[in-house]
C-alpha cells in the first residue's frame, strides 16, 4: 500500500536541521493493522504526518521516497501517488486521526457542518436531509446521539470528541486509517470503546491502520505487525506476536522487559540514561550508549534494518 525508502524528514533549514525521521525503510501493508511504538519524542507523530503526506508547520522530506498505491473497492480502480500528492486522496483513500480532538475541531462550527465539510463527492449524494440521517445512522454506530450534530465542540466530553474524529475518518470508507494516539488523556473505558471502534472499522472494511501508541499492551491486543522507533529510527519492525514473544532488538526486549505482568510481584527494571537528542544524534547506533550488550562497532557504524528471522527485521549488529 505505502512504501517509504530511506526517508529523511524534520524540520529547520539547511544548516539547522533536526531529522525526527532519519533513514527510515518501512512498507505497510494492504488488510492489516500496523502499530508504531517508541518513547516521547522518538519521531512517531512526525512519521505519520509523512505518511499522510502533511508537509505543513515546518515539516520537511529532505532524503528518500513514499510512494503509495490505493485500490478503490467500489471501482476496482487503483490509484498510484507519492507523497507530495498524497492531499489528493485526503479524505477519500486516506483518512487521519491526529492527538488533541480539542485543538483539531474547530471550535466555532457545529459538528455536523464539520463532517459534511471533510466529505468527498461521492459521499455527498440526495438531499441534506438524507445525508443528515445517513450521519445520523453512522454515529450511532458510535454510540453518538444525534444531538451531538448539533453540539460545538465544547459542549461535547473529551470522548465524545474523540469519536467524532474516529467517525470522520471512518465515514468515508479510506482505504488507510492514520491514527497518532487516538486514546491520549482519556480514562480507560473510553480508550477500549475506541480503539475497539477502529479494530472493528478495519475488519468491516478490509482496509488498513497505523496505529501510534506508547502504550505497548495496545499494540499486544490488536495489531498484527509492530514497528519499534528509537530516536528517529526503527529498530524493529515484524508480527506483533513474533516481536513479543522474541524482541531482537535489545532496546525492544528493554520496554518489554519493563511491563508490568499479572502475578509477579518482582520489580520491573527499566532502562538507564535516556535517548541522544535529535539535533545533534551520535555516531553509530543510537542506542548503544544505553545498550548493555554495546561493542566498539555500535558506537561507530550505524546498524542497517535487516531480516534475521522470516518478516522480522532488527537493526542491530549482534542480533
Amino acid at each position: 500500500m505505502i512504501e517509504l525508502k530511506n526517508v529523511r524528514a524534520g524540520y529547520g533549514t539547511p544548516d539547522a536541521f533536526v531529522a525526527a525521521v532519519d533513514d527510515v525503510t518501512l512498507t505497510v501493508h494492504d488488510n492489516e493493522i500496523l502499530g508504531i511504538a517508541g518513547e516521547s519524542g522518538c519521531g512517531k507523530s512526525t512519521l505519520m504526518r509523512t505518511l499522510y503526506g502533511d508537509f505543513s508547520g515546518g515539516l520537511k522530506m529532505t532524503a528518500g521516497e513514499v510512494t503509495g498505491r490505493f485500490t478503490d473497492p467500489d471501482s476496482g480502480r487503483t490509484r498510484e501517488s507519492d507523497a507530495a500528492r498524497f492531499q489528493d486522496l485526503w479524505w477519500d483513500q486516506i483518512s487521519y486521526v491526529p492527538q488533541g480532538s480539542m485543538s483539531v475541531l474547530n471550535p466555532i462550527m457545529k459538528v455536523e457542518k464539520q463532517i459534511v465539510d471533510a466529505l468527498p463527492k461521492r459521499e455527498k449524494q440526495g438531499s441534506k436531509a438524507e445525508l443528515r440521517q445517513r450521519i445520523v445512522d453512522f454515529l450511532a454506530g458510535f454510540g453518538l446521539p444525534e444531538t451531538v450534530l448539533d453540539s460545538y465542540p465544547h459542549q461535547l466530553s473529551g470522548g465524545m470528541r474523540q469519536r467524532v474524529l474516529v467517525a470522520i475518518a471512518a465515514f468515508v470508507r479510506p482505504r488507510l486509517i492514520l491514527a497518532d494516539e487516538p486514546t491520549t488523556a482519556l480514562d480507560v473505558v473510553v480508550q477500549k470503546r475506541i480503539l475497539l471502534m477502529l479494530v472493528e472499522i478495519q475488519r468491516r472494511l478490509k482496509n488498513t491502520l497505523v496505529l501510534v501508541s506508547h502504550d505497548l499492551g495496545v499494540h499486544y491486543q490488536i495489531t498484527d505487525r509492530i514497528a519499534i522507533a528509537y530516536a528517529g529510527k526503527i529498530v524493529e519492525v515484524g508480527p506483533t506476536a513474533d516481536v513479543f514473544e522474541a524482541p531482537l532488538h535489545p532496546y525492544t526486549e528493554a520496554l518489554i522487559g519493563a511491563l508490568p505482568r499479572v502475578g509477579q510481584k518482582s520489580e520491573r527494571v527499566g532502562l538507564d540514561g535516556r535517548p541522544p537528542s535529535l539535533a545533534a544524534p551520535p555516531q553509530g547506533c543510537r542506542f548503544a550508549a544505553r545498550c548493555p550488550e554495546a561493542q566498539a562497532i555500535c558506537r561507530q557504524k550505524s546498524p542497517p534494518l535487516v531480516d534475521k528471522a522470516p518478516n522480522h527485521a532488527s537493526a542491530c549488529h549482534f542480533r
